[in-house]
């Protein structure tokens, strides 16, 4: 089984997708199981066949530790690699060809801790994908969307795994705006250009380096728009996942 990890900056709709993207792989007859990693998910846009939730309880950890929720998730983000065993347990009981792993809402808590390597390698490291949502509302102007192609690059950078970019919630943009973005991660020089033309002040400049820090390791290539509401983008995300996998050939079950 591969698993297909879904990250990105809390609201960028990882659950939503994750349960659109489990709905289409039941539509179109691809074997799916769906894992939920946040241990403060109050409700879910979809029925998790495993929970880490069954295991870790965050209002107990608040109480065992006298902590706040913030707190609370960063002692639970340890205690979820300490379970770990558990769920790959659980999981391996699966006959299953896909396993998509619905991480924390909070990015840090789950790419910037130790814990996140231990999870990733009990799950198997060779058979682990990452894909990475960028909230549209953080990307409208050219430098928050550089911020946040620098943060998907330091995930990646973080756990060393193939990774997917996604444009997420792409329903919510107009077609001018959708395609600006898609144009700034595509041609790196019409990002350049419209930081050139944004004011000089100090976080223009520093934009501008984070810009030539990128294009200097190769960060720009593609990034796909994606709508659980409208289904866009659904089959690109398991054609991309195909391809990193298995060179592009659908997998065949016996």
């Amino acid at each position: 089984m591969k698993f297909l990890f879904f990250v990105g900056t809390a609201g960028s709709g990882k659950s939503t997708l994750v349960g659109a993207f489990k709905q289409w792989c039941d539509d179109t007859g691809v074997d799916a199981t769906v894992v939920n990693m946040d241990p403060g998910a109050e409700s879910l846009p979809y029925s998790p066949d495993v929970d880490i939730r069954e295991w870790i309880s965050l209002d107990e950890v608040m109480k065992e530790y006298s902590l706040g929720p913030n707190g609370a998730q960063i002692v639970a983000a340890d205690l979820m690699a300490v379970n770990i065993r558990k769920m790959v347990d659980v999981i391996e009981g699966y006959d299953t060809d896909y396993v998509l792993v619905d991480t924390p809402g909070q990015l840090e808590l789950f790419a910037f801790r130790e814990s996140s390597n231990v999870v990733v390698n009990a799950f198997g490291h060779a058979d682990s994908m990452l894909i990475y949502l960028s909230d549209p509302s953080l990307c409208k102007s050219p430098n928050g969307f550089i911020s946040a192609m620098t943060l998907g690059a330091l995930v990646q950078f973080r756990l060393q795994l193939p990774m997917m970019n996604l444009l997420s919630k792409a329903d919510t943009l107009s077609d001018d705006d959708q395609q600006r973005m898609l144009d700034w991660y595509s041609v790196p020089d019409s990002l350049y250009g419209d930081l050139l033309d944004s004011d000089s002040n100090p976080e223009t400049v520093v934009g501008m380096e984070l810009f030539k820090a990128m294009e200097n390791t190769g960060v720009f290539g593609e990034i796909r728009p994606v709508s659980a509401e409208t289904s866009v983008g659904l089959e690109e995300i398991y054609a991309a996942a195909q391809l990193s996998f298995f060179g592009g050939e659908d997998t065949s079950r016996e």
